[in-house]
């Protein structure tokens, strides 16, 4: 642990999915800064599969349950002495100020903190390509933090929406690779639309990018979430 940093708990909300959750947690170890078991930081991950799928509670507006088992899982979190939350799922964000209403800890804003290291970062970015699922496309939550930073989205069309879809839940939620075919027929279509970047915007892409080589205009929210999380738990990312 390096002197003068203050060591902060972090607490994760997960299983959305499983996959994705332990992905997550093997990229903060290995952006962790760290020589020895203790410069690792502490957290508290609460993998709860069971919570209803969030594009389906987007789509029917049956979320009542989602929300309070997300607004359980965070006050779960601060009883346990976290000091901030991460939430591994980029749908969940739809909810995000309800969630964060009911706890005192701040809740990682991986929607604004991706938006925002792709305009601080990438050079001349001015059209973003957003790839996640039909709830993260529907509620338009990455669409508004770009034109709030004053960049454009891009979405896919209906057709390679549904490569996006059948990615992330014929493929990767059911244990498969990820079919590359998929994946590159929407990439040239935002490239055709003159993208500048493309923000892989559902953890389940994130693991598909650990399998497989993607184009360097691609810029993965878990990666910056990762990050944040790192920075704001008091170690030093690498």
């Amino acid at each position: 642990m390096e002197e003068g940093r203050v060591r902060k708990k972090l607490g994760v909300i997960g299983g959305m999915g499983p996959e994705a959750t332990s992905y997550f947690y093997e990229n903060v170890i290995t952006h962790t800064k760290a020589s020895k078991d203790q410069d690792h930081i502490d957290m508290v991950i609460l993998s709860h599969a069971a919570i209803p799928d969030r594009t389906e509670a987007i789509r029917t507006g049956e979320s009542a349950e989602l929300v309070r088992m997300l607004q359980e899982d965070a006050r779960t979190l601060e009883k346990l002495g976290v000091s901030n939350i991460a939430i591994t799922c980029n749908t969940s964000h739809y909810y995000y100020e309800q969630v964060q209403k009911a706890v005192s800890v701040p809740i990682i804003n991986m929607i604004h903190e991706s938006v925002a290291y792709a305009v601080r970062e990438l050079p001349d970015v001015r059209r973003i390509g957003i790839m996640g699922t039909d709830g993260t496309i529907g509620s338009r939550i990455y669409h508004r933090e770009c034109r709030a930073l004053g960049v454009t989205p891009v979405k896919p069309s209906p057709e390679r929406q549904k490569d996006v879809m059948s990615l992330i839940y014929d493929d990767i939620k059911s244990g498969k690779r990820g079919d590359r075919a998929k994946f590159d027929r929407v990439m040239s279509e935002f490239m055709r639309k003159n993208c500048d970047a493309v923000i892989l915007a559902c953890t389940e892409l994130s693991v598909f990018k650990g399998k497989h080589e993607i184009p360097t205009m691609c810029l993965d929210a878990m990666d910056v979430l990762v990050r944040e999380a790192i920075l704001r738990s008091g170690a030093a990312y690498q």
